[in-house]
């Protein structure tokens, strides 16, 4: 599949926060504003691209409200960036909207809890290679595992004003209800229509949910739902196309989806990305050279997040 991206001009930025709120038991929901030259670098951002957050002169919440299993790790100093890719993007003419959905993992995630409207925050981007569209699809099926839900909602949101020609179904695994990154449900004729979910359901895109306790939706993994909609619906696997974000077992069985179905089929891939911008080296991910039995070592933050799953080699 040739990949046809440009990195657009990335730069540091200063974002203002418009609103920050919790969605869920971990989740939350910070709306940010650029303006000026943030606004024109980040109009350009690309479903799939992530930016690079600076949390070091953020407040810690008082100790009594930080969850007991992360009192100790948020005594530690933020030292570096972290990573975050927006789940919408918003162009206008004199400002960019983004919305930045995090789960609350450890020390940085932590301290934006505190972040309130009018507070600054740092922000290196766009990072990355994203999602790219090959000629002549009609279907695409985007796949959300777990906290795999950001790039995969920008993403729909893009199709959506860009190739209005392509059918899109999202496909939603979690572990369990409490475990969905995504806000409320639809009313019951809704989800009999097949719009579980909001967020794509606004979008005009039906959606499938399921957990591994059968808490929402079917009990069932995500990728099963995907392979049972494979089944029961007529599609042309050239005319089709897989995206997705989310563990990477959930990948790698992807990977082997897509080739026995042989339907193209784009991941973001997550690393460990201290930097960003390649210098480090932390974030390699194995890929064939085409045509030889060799290897090499890309990075993902400069040629990723996003790759093809016939380049990648799963260790899953």
């Amino acid at each position: 599949m040739p990949d046809k991206r440009t990195a657009p001009s990335k730069g540091v930025f200063t974002a203002t926060v418009l609103a920050n709120r919790q969605t869920g038991d971990c989740f939350y929901k910070a709306d940010l504003e650029f303006t000026d030259a943030g606004a024109k670098a980040l109009a350009t951002f690309q479903a799939g691209q992530f930016v690079q957050v600076d949390a070091s002169d953020v407040s810690l919440p008082p100790e009594d409200t930080i969850p007991a299993h992360l009192r100790d790790v948020c005594k530690r100093k933020v030292l570096l960036r972290r990573p975050f890719s927006f789940a919408d993007v918003t162009a206008e003419q004199d400002r960019t909207t983004a919305e930045l959905l995090y789960c609350v993992l450890g020390p940085a995630s932590v301290r934006m809890t505190t972040l309130e409207r009018g507070d600054a925050l740092s922000i290196v981007g766009p990072l990355g290679k994203g999602f790219w569209v090959p000629p002549e699809k009609d279907t695409a099926l985007l796949v959300v595992g777990g906290m795999g839900a950001p790039p995969i909602r920008c993403l729909a949101q893009s199709l959506t004003a860009e190739h209005p020609e392509i059918n899109a179904v999202a496909f939603v695994g979690a572990r369990t209800a409490e475990t969905l990154p995504f806000e409320g449900t639809l009313d019951e004729v809704s989800q009999q229509l097949g719009f579980w979910v909001p967020a794509f359901a606004k979008y005009g895109i039906p959606s499938v949910v399921v957990t591994d306790d059968g808490s929402v939706g079917s009990r069932a993994l995500v990728t099963e739902s995907l392979v049972q909609w494979l089944d029961q619906h007529e599609h042309r696997p050239e005319k089709t196309i897989i995206y997705a974000c989310g563990p990477e077992n959930m990948l790698s069985a992807l990977a082997r989806v897509a080739e026995k179905w042989n339907i193209d089929c784009q991941v973001s891939m997550e690393r460990r990305m201290a930097c960003g911008i390649g210098l480090c080296q932390s974030c390699a991910v194995e890929c064939r050279v085409e045509g030889s039995q060799e290897t090499v070592y890309k990075l993902c933050c400069q040629d990723g997040p996003v790759f093809d799953t016939r380049e990648v080699i799963f260790k899953a």
